[in-house]
Parts: C-alpha cells; structure tokens; sequence
C-alpha cells in the first residue's frame, strides 16, 4: 500500500510539522517515507507545503503531481491543489477559513473546523493536530498511537509539556472525522 500525499498551507499553520509527524510515525511503523518540504523565504505567512509518501515498498521518486490525499489548511492551498487528487482520493480541508470549499464530484471531501475546535482547546495552535487526527482517523495511514509516539520524536524536548495537549487535539480530530459525513 502506497499514499501519497501533500500538506499545504501558510507558513505558521503547522503544515511542515504535520507531513513530518505523520513520516516520523511511518518510520516507527517501519514503513518507506519520504518528506520533502517546500516553502517561501517568508518565516510566517508564506506558502509552505511538503509532499508525504509512505509505503510498504520501496519509493521511487519523491516528487509527486498527483495524490491520494490533498491537506489544505488554506483557500489557495484548496484552489491549488483541489485538481490534483487522483479520482477516488481525499481532500481535508480546515473548514473554518475556506470561502470557496472544493467542487470535484469524483473525490471524496471532509470539512473539519479544526480552527474553531482549536480555540475549544484554548491553544490556536493546535489546528493542525486537529486535522492530522481527521486523517488518520479515515486513512488509517498509520495508527494513532503512533502518531504520538512520532510526536514526541518531533517536538523539541522544551515543548514535550504541550504532549498532552496535542494528544487531545488529535483525538479530537479523530472524532470529529469520525462523526463527520464525506461530502
């Protein structure tokens, strides 16, 4: 089994750290990653995105046009990677801040407000562990105790007291993509 992915977003949004998480738990998991990050000269508020692969066989080519999973944590991410799911593939998209939510009828598409749950946890920053739980929870990429495991790998030392923290958003994005419908 092969998923290829891309997370994409503004600088700031947590977007390099999610595809590195997720690759970090591949590994665990003993699986082939790949993690190539892509971003602007801007510190925050640039464009950031990096492609995900992880496989049970040996990668190819880390370059990618086309994906299993699109994560868009912004509308130009949603605008510009919306025609780059493969038919049949996924797009989550941080439903809170999208104007113009995706159209393709021949893609599956879950809305998580992983702003607005976010705030609920009192920590804005924990968006993005909102929606890395939503796709595990309906990928099942990796499993989620993995993911944890991956983060702790992840977060600097001086953050490991925000662990429980970000444990809590990814469970909340688990339920939240459990209880949500597919559009």
């Amino acid at each position: 089994m092969t998923h290829e992915m891309i997370f994409a977003g503004f600088g700031g949004q947590g977007v390099l750290s999610m595809g590195m998480t997720l690759s970090y738990a591949g590994m665990i998991e003993g699986k082939e990653i790949s993690w190539m990050p892509s971003y602007g000269p801007e510190m925050r508020g640039g464009t950031a995105n990096c492609m995900v692969i992880i496989a049970d066989t040996k990668i190819s080519s880390p370059i990618l046009t086309t994906f299993d999973v699109v994560v868009a944590l912004n509308q130009p991410s949603v605008d510009k990677f919306e025609a780059a799911v493969k038919p049949g593939g996924l797009l989550v998209y941080e439903a809170t801040s999208i104007i113009n939510p995706p159209t393709r009828t021949d893609i599956h598409v879950l809305p998580i407000a992983a702003s607005e749950e976010a705030v609920k946890l009192k920590n804005s920053r924990t968006m993005n562990m909102i929606v890395l739980g939503a796709l595990v929870a309906r990928t099942h990429v990796v499993e989620l105790g993995t993911v944890l495991q991956a983060l702790k790998k992840v977060l600097p030392e001086r953050y490991h007291h925000l662990l429980p923290l970000n444990e809590q958003a990814l469970r909340r994005g688990v339920e939240l993509a459990t209880d949500a419908q597919l559009v």
